[in-house]
């Protein structure tokens, strides 16, 4: 069926999706958002006061719930019911799809740091990767006004790794909790600083969205709108513009194109009926997840774009990365046995550690290239499966064991810079499809040493934090092959359609305009030239609002 349309068509509804429909709604436009997922309604849906004991295992993940019983991700994850995708042999991938309005941002830890003067041009700095387009300066009023807008709590710190904002743009932070104080204390005796760490969750009132009670896991979504998700916030403002429709359960299947090779119509099945529609549209934006925007692409082939639409360079699928990923914990004496108060906050860390070793690695100093900072695990969180400490007997003698290590475990997570590599990349496998007969994803994947002698260092440094700290760490660290997190694990996949300054080695310009379609543009991470170690999404919505501003501009003045 083909139905007429000739608007802006958005495909996705998370980060970038929501962000450019909103962008583009605002300024008067009429958009079409298509979302290979169910419709989701947060305010009545999100199980937010559920306790893990009224759920099956306690809440604990399994195949079907990967983050626990009570994630606000319904029915996606890392494998998605009639969806598969496959691997090449030795690599092991695992690709996380929402499959639901609002996307990741339903799920995300809501982390929200900037990218700052050292990671946009790396390449110019030590020759590796790729360069952005531009620099940090280009972007900063940028972030201004999605941190305004989103909302992000969090303080101006004046260290080189976290860019400051405007005055008056971020929110008070919530307070360290103890464990953090005493890590704090002994990172800074290290040579190492802590900060509060930056999220997308109110602490004061905005708009019509609630400042956080400090009460349920943010992971379970939000129904009051504190923590950020598209589905409270972008969505719903963009509807209320009068310039935004929404079709769910529709997997978008290819981009259409003319005799002469130009875009003119995007294909998808809608999964209730199984039946193919095609709309025509004056603009396609892409924003369907990294991976994702770059398989419709490359199943987009036509006798013009034989090898997949917009990639004359053949990019498109390539350079993907993800963020690293490593963890060590141990429990603290001094932790022991304190008094048991309410510590939650907003849940995740309040504190983290930034990167501090940019000077070490300009001098030398440091045998692999990129950074990464440490996300802090703490406090007394709500029981659940496991128990911490060694358990010996049972009745009171158990009881008290378990409750002397109540809240005396500090982990630290890693999460680091991938570099590109020429074996981690993704391509369509013609011999898998979905159940709709849409070609799936064949990933290929392997870190480099970049990444390894990074993790390897990482760890070590946690284990001189946490042993300052008071902990006897006595088994020997694992290698890092062992301790690194699988590919895709993070959920920071990007760079498959990276943006540059040249149609020949990059699939999109600065503004996330195709070189090849000038009517196609991709807003997600896909256009990532490199992947700082911090975390993705605060950039994507950044990225969004800026190129969909400037797409605007050009649709007002029928440059398009």
């Amino acid at each position: 069926m083909s139905k007429s349309m000739g608007q802006i068509i958005v495909v996705g509804s998370g980060a970038g999706g929501a962000m450019a429909a909103y962008t583009l709604a605002k300024a008067g436009h009429k958009v079409l958002m298509l979302e290979a997922g169910r419709d989701y309604d947060p305010v009545t849906e999100t199980p937010m006061f559920k306790l893990k004991g009224e759920a099956p295992l306690m809440g604990a993940g399994n195949n079907d719930k990967d983050f626990g019983y009570y994630d606000a991700t319904i029915d996606g994850g890392w494998s998605v019911p009639n969806e598969p995708y496959t691997t090449a042999e030795g690599s092991e991938f695992k690709w996380w799809r929402a499959r639901m309005l609002g996307g990741r941002t339903n799920h995300w830890g809501r982390y929200s740091l900037r990218f700052s003067h050292h990671d946009f041009k790396g390449k110019s700095r030590d020759g590796l990767g790729a360069d952005w387009p531009f620099e940090y300066d280009e972007l900063a009023p940028w972030y201004d006004l999605t941190e305004e807008l989103v909302g992000v709590c969090g303080t101006n710190t004046g260290l080189d790794d976290m860019p400051d904002s405007a005055e008056g743009i971020l929110q008070p932070p919530p307070t360290p909790r103890i464990p953090e104080l005493l890590l704090a204390a002994a990172a800074k005796k290290l040579g190492i600083a802590t900060a509060p760490m930056h999220r997308a969750v109110l602490t004061r009132p905005k708009d019509n969205r609630a400042a956080c009670f400090y009460a349920t896991p943010c992971g379970h979504g939000c129904s009051i709108g504190a923590a950020f998700q598209t589905t409270t916030s972008l969505i719903p403002m963009a509807k209320a513009t009068g310039n935004l429709q929404i079709i769910t359960d529709a997997m978008v299947k290819e981009i259409n194109v003319d005799s002469q090779g130009k875009v003119t119509a995007i294909s998808y099945v809608d999964k209730n009926t199984s039946e193919t529609i095609s709309l025509v549209a004056r603009v396609i934006i892409l924003a369907a997840s990294a991976c994702e925007s770059a398989r419709i692409l490359l199943n987009s082939k036509s006798s013009k774009h034989p090898n997949g639409l917009a990639n004359s360079s053949g990019q498109v699928g390539r350079n993907i990365m993800d963020s690293t990923g490593a963890w060590l914990g141990a429990s603290i004496p001094g932790l022991r046995g304190r008094p048991i108060y309410n510590e939650d906050g907003h849940t995740a860390n309040h504190l983290f550690i930034p990167w501090w070793g940019h000077k070490l690695q300009e001098q030398g100093a440091l045998d692999f290239p990129r950074g990464y900072h440490f996300e802090i695990g703490s406090g007394f969180g709500e029981p659940g499966s496991n128990v911490s400490g060694y358990i010996d007997g049972y009745g009171n003698q158990a009881k008290d064991a378990v409750k002397l290590e109540y809240g005396a475990y500090v982990g630290l997570a890693l999460r680091g810079e991938m570099l590109p590599n020429e074996h981690c990349y993704m391509e369509i496998d013609d011999t898998v499809t979905d159940k709709w007969g849409i070609p799936v994803v064949k990933f290929h994947w392997r870190w480099s040493e970049h990444e390894l002698k990074q993790v390897e260092h990482g760890l070590k440094t946690a284990r001189q934090i946490l042993e300052t700290m008071g902990a006897t760490i006595e088994q020997a660290l694992p290698a890092a092959k062992d301790a690194i997190a699988k590919g895709g694990e993070i959920i920071h996949e990007v760079g498959t359609t990276r943006m540059g300054e040249s149609p020949l080695d990059s699939v999109t310009n600065q503004w996330g305009q195709t070189w090849d379609c000038e009517n196609v543009f991709v807003m997600d991470a896909g256009v990532f030239a490199s992947n700082p170690h911090k975390n993705c999404t605060l950039t994507i919505m950044t990225l969004a609002m800026r190129n969909a501003t400037w797409l605007a501009k050009q649709l007002s003045k029928g440059d398009l």
